[in-house]
């Protein structure tokens, strides 16, 4: 864990000492009692905590907040709903990458029994974007969607920006040479595991969406998320005005 971060509702109550992060704490990062490390809010401030008391079955911290996050950043990632392996792979790594929103939707080749896995209905996504934000060093998680059809979910974008679908077969352009991909805010759309179909396409084309690939190579749809999401990045400046900073397990 490169931050610890807690929910609202957790930092008035003692962490429990069998919770993985206070494991962390007390194992990893070493800390005593009276001693801070960098602590996060989730979707609030970065901050500090101090260790103020530590408890055979619980750890209790005071906290000092910073200023609230920015903004997240302009990018919608819109995914034929995957395995839930794939999927938890996806949440995590996406929330790391940063993006505002993620939809997982019901396509023409979709398997309609993933919809049904405990990823979703027991609320576990949450987890693994929490871990990815974590391993960010930030405290945005995208707000996710599961469920809804494809035509659900872009007739509920907003207007304007810029709108991609990544396709390895009736794609004329390369998504690292799209010109218009400087337009905020962007979608990419990518199909599920046995790709798009027809139907899928057509509904992609008649919401405005232009199909891009990545090249000649196919890759697994979880490494189509990062490399796209990073292509995207770079073109919106978004990887730019900051030092590589390589955090590992001693921060604070």
């Amino acid at each position: 864990m490169n931050l610890i971060l807690f929910e609202a509702a957790e930092i008035a109550v003692p962490l429990a000492r069998t919770d993985a992060r206070a494991i962390h704490i007390l194992e990893v990062l070493r800390r005593h009692a009276g001693e801070t490390f960098d602590a996060g809010l989730v979707d609030g401030p970065l901050g500090k905590a101090t260790l103020a008391t530590i408890a055979p079955d619980s750890l209790t911290f005071t906290f000092a907040w910073g200023p609230p996050p920015p903004p997240a950043d302009p990018i919608t990632l819109i995914i034929g709903l995957p395995r839930p392996q794939t999927a938890r792979d996806i949440l995590r790594d996406a929330t790391t990458l940063g993006v505002a929103a993620l939809e997982f939707v019901a396509t023409e080749r979709s398997d309609a029994n993933y919809a049904a896995s405990t990823l979703w209905t027991s609320g576990e996504w949450r987890r693994h974007c929490v871990a990815g934000a974590a391993q960010a060093f930030a405290t945005r998680i995208p707000c996710v969607v599961p469920g809804r059809s494809l035509v659900a979910a872009l007739n509920s974008l907003p207007s304007g920006g810029t709108r991609l679908a990544l396709d390895n077969y009736e794609a004329n352009a390369a998504l690292s040479e799209c010109n218009a991909l400087r337009a905020t805010p962007v979608v990419l759309a990518l199909g599920p595991e046995r790709g798009w179909g027809a139907t899928d396409r057509a509904t992609l084309r008649a919401h405005g969406f232009t199909l891009v690939n990545l090249g000649s190579r196919v890759l697994r749809c979880e490494t189509a998320v990062i490399a796209g999401l990073t292509l995207i990045r770079a073109q919106l400046g978004l990887l730019r005005g900051g030092s590589v900073n390589l955090k590992n397990d001693t921060v604070g």
